[in-house]
């Protein structure tokens, strides 16, 4: 029997598969705490998207999700795709359609502005489109593609397994209209978010800060989100939970408190829109949540703090401090 190959080389050295795939993609990778400002971020060319981008796995995922900003040419359309793995989709800015279909199945379409959020459902076709002809459409994406692709170490099934998740998408044509479900806690489980911006909330003084919230659950998947609302000169509870967490602060701005357990406490701005769950600076920023952080978002000016949060339901319970 032929002996076993013998390396020098410590087999922590090689790269994960997702961050051998991202390489593959030719886009640039944003690994930093936060994104001072996704509205302005730079994008380069997508080949395989036909749109801009630039991917976001920001410190503290672990891998346990990503994501990307990515631009629509004015009066475009991305290329159609489908995947393995699942997306929570904001939109920065522009408007434009997103048609979803199973392959071989009636093709289902529905609009979308700046404010809107929408998943396409596990491995169903997709294809987006810029509706405006003189302005880009700029969307923000919360993905398991680390999760996914690390645990399959395979691509093309990832891109082409033929499989259709009928309990999540079925080809239903009211499918991104249906009102939805509420249910207790604050949850609204639905498969399309009209404006985050201006959706009403629901009171959750328990949680501090005058606060005010509604999670949402979407096209049936693991990856879900909350909105929340805090009122003039006060703050949310300090707590922590596990990564992946993503934030955007829609409207006001102040600053998080931020502290790994036992370490000192450091203070960061906070402006709206902005993109992370703790950190963020700028117009539309962006950071992500610590496994082990402690932290707490203080209001100061005249106007509520409203942010967006996106993650994967693996990022587990919130603990308060």
């Amino acid at each position: 029997m032929e002996e076993p190959k013998i390396s020098t080389e410590s087999i922590s050295l090689k790269k994960s598969s997702y961050k051998a795939w991202i390489e593959s993609e030719g886009i640039p990778l944003i690994q930093s705490f936060f994104v001072e400002d996704i509205a302005t971020v730079p994008l380069e060319p997508w080949k395989r998207t036909a749109g801009l981008g630039v991917r976001l796995c920001l410190e503290g995922t672990g891998e346990t999700n990503d994501a990307y900003v990515c631009e629509i040419p004015p009066g475009k359309a991305l290329e159609p795709e489908k995947h393995m793995y699942e997306e929570l989709i904001y939109v920065v800015s522009g408007r434009g359609a997103t048609t979803i279909w199973n392959e071989g199945e009636p093709k289902r379409t529905f609009e979308w502005q700046e404010g809107s959020l929408f998943s396409p459902p596990l491995n169903s076709w997709h294809q987006l489109f810029n509706g405006n002809r003189d302005e880009p459409a700029r969307l923000l994406a919360v993905t398991s593609a680390p999760c996914m692709i690390n645990l399959i170490h395979n691509t093309d099934f990832i891109f082409n397994c033929p499989y259709v998740f009928r309990d999540r998408f079925n080809s239903q044509e009211e499918y991104f209209n249906n009102p939805g479900t509420w249910y207790s806690g604050r949850t609204w489980q639905t498969n399309f978010v009209a404006d985050v911006k201006n959706l009403k909330l629901l009171e959750w003084k328990e949680r501090g800060g005058g606060g005010s919230q509604v999670r949402l659950e979407v096209s049936e998947n693991t990856l879900c989100g909350h909105i929340s609302q805090f009122s003039v000169g006060s703050y949310k509870k300090a707590h922590f939970h596990g990564p992946g967490a993503h934030v955007i602060i829609l409207s006001g701005h102040g600053y998080s408190l931020l502290w790994p357990q036992g370490r000192e406490i450091k203070r960061f701005r906070a402006f709206a829109p902005v993109f992370a769950d703790v950190v963020l600076e700028g117009p539309v920023a962006g950071g992500v949540v610590h496994q082990i952080v402690l932290y707490r978002v203080r209001r100061c000016v005249t106007e509520p703090l409203e942010v967006v949060t996106m993650k994967n339901q693996a990022a587990g319970n919130t603990i308060e401090v």
